[in-house]
């Protein structure tokens, strides 16, 4: 017991400092994940209706590297949708309509295959926003194949944002779908969602001045 004046208080024990060179060192600690990720939102254009699929494919060609004038690679090895978004302004004293489908179709992994439509009404523009559901094959990550992400029906002039996210893997090479035309080697550059080169998509990205 410690005494203060006529008081008496107990002795504070606290933790023994421990012995110099009695703790052993750890080894360094695990790494994080060290391949590259990247989500992002990539807006797109049409200049005219589109009823078809957009492929794994298409949405990994969204982001090349040049390798020759003439030859590109994804930039990303595997992808996965987030969310759909798309917008269509409507055409004066007529009703204009949107409509989409996460529709992939693979033994053990399918898509929701619901229907999402709208219509315009007055000066608003039809809207859709989309998530494809849980432990569907739209919202894993997915390699590069011609299995479809999702359908789109849409008019000219629709606005469309597809949220993404995007993984690497070291030392993948896939090549793009279609061939590019003057392109400059160690350069990235963007393409349409349908995959085509930018002299004849039909879904450009917003981004012309990248686009090839």
């Amino acid at each position: 017991m410690m005494r203060k004046g006529n008081q008496s208080f107990p002795k504070r024990r606290g933790r023994k400092p421990p012995r110099r060179g009695t703790q052993s060192i750890p080894h360094p600690p695990p790494l994080p994940i060290v391949n590259i990720t990247y989500g992002t939102t990539l807006r797109f254009l049409s200049n005219a209706a589109f009823d078809g699929a957009i492929t794994f494919q298409n949405l990994l060609d969204c982001l090349l590297m040049a390798t020759t004038a003439v030859v590109a690679n994804d930039i990303f090895y595997a992808v996965r949708v987030r969310k759909i978004q798309l917008w269509a302004i409507p055409i004066l004293g007529q009703a204009t309509t949107v409509a989409m489908q996460f529709n992939s179709n693979v033994a053990g992994f399918v898509g929701d295959q619901k229907t999402h439509t709208d219509t315009s009404m007055g000066i608003e523009p039809a809207y859709l926003t989309c998530v494809p559901g849980a432990k569907t094959l739209a919202s894993m990550k997915q390699v590069s194949s011609g299995t479809t992400a999702f359908k789109l029906t849409i008019p000219a002039n629709t606005v469309i944002d597809v949220h993404l996210s995007y993984i690497q893997q070291f030392q993948s090479t896939i090549p793009a779908l279609n061939a590019i035309v003057g392109g400059a080697a160690g350069v990235i550059y963007l393409r349409g969602l349908d995959g085509i080169a930018k002299a004849g998509t039909v879904l450009p990205n917003v981004l012309t001045d990248f686009t090839i």
